[in-house]
């Protein structure tokens, strides 16, 4: 399999000249949402514009900043782009967006599946970036990368999905795999006050990192997990044979295909 973390500029040109190479099934079928009750509206229509663009695995390691330069490259109006995390948009138009990217940050935490319990203890680097447009309105995508999990013994993840899963199916303890993933996180009313380098933006310190930390250390007022939540996610499991029943696993928001496969022994 290709190495995508390791495309070069012209080979995700060439991905988005084609449109084909690496999306799913779901995410092609998925139309760019439509609603307009939030002032960052067109930020999600724009991320979901560059998921499409690539699907939904790739999206979830490739370099943000990069696939957002050469997407907005490629469109008839390119919009401005910066990767630094101290710069603003300078575009005056009412399309410049700006993106700021920060981490890798270490973390691990344990997986819950679809009956409630947790199946699996993680281990990942988080990535923050940061989508801006010049009027101010904001959005956050945390890609979740170099993922790693084992196995706790019981329910499988997808045991108690809505069909076509929902097997009742169990995980033996100590099956090994890899994920990547995504969130996507609009920013309603928030005002970015720190442009620190740490997830917690606080302290200074990335030890502990998470989604709610980075998010009401680095934005005024804090609003996560209350008033900005997460409205797009994938995740990706897959943990080879080992004498799986199944191996493959999707856990994502329905708009990104929903759950699908389990990581399932019995």
């Amino acid at each position: 399999m290709m190495d995508l973390k390791k495309l070069s500029v012209l080979a995700i040109t060439a991905l988005l000249l084609t449109g084909i190479a690496g999306i799913t099934t779901a995410a092609a079928a998925k139309p760019a949402p439509t609603t307009t009750s939030l002032p960052n509206t067109s930020l999600t229509v724009l991320i979901t514009s560059l998921i499409n663009s690539v699907g939904d695995d790739t999206f979830s390691t490739i370099d943000l900043t990069t696939l957002f330069a050469t997407y907005t490259s490629l469109t008839p109006t390119p919009l401005h782009t910066s990767t630094s995390a101290a710069s603003t948009p300078a575009d005056s138009s009412s399309s410049g967006t700006s993106t700021q990217h920060y981490g890798p940050y270490a973390s691990g935490s344990p997986d819950s599946g679809t009956c409630g319990n947790n199946w699996a203890d993680d281990t990942y680097n988080r990535h923050f970036t940061v989508f801006q447009k010049n009027d101010g309105s904001l959005a956050v995508v945390e890609q979740f990368k170099d993922g790693s999990f084992v196995t706790t013994a019981g329910s499988s993840p997808g045991a108690c999905n809505n069909p076509p899963t929902n097997d009742g199916g169990t995980v033996a303890a100590g099956i090994q795999g890899s994920f990547h993933g995504y969130f996507v996180i609009p920013l309603p009313g928030e005002t970015q006050t720190s442009f620190s380098p740490y997830c917690d933006a606080t302290l200074s310190t990335n030890s502990g990192c998470t989604t709610t930390t980075f998010i009401n250390t680095h934005f005024t007022p804090a609003c996560y997990p209350s008033t900005c939540t997460v409205t797009t996610f994938f995740f990706h499991y897959s943990a080879g044979d080992q004498q799986l029943i199944a191996h493959e696993w999707q856990n994502a928001s329905p708009d990104r295909g929903g759950n699908t496969g389990d990581i399932r022994s019995a």
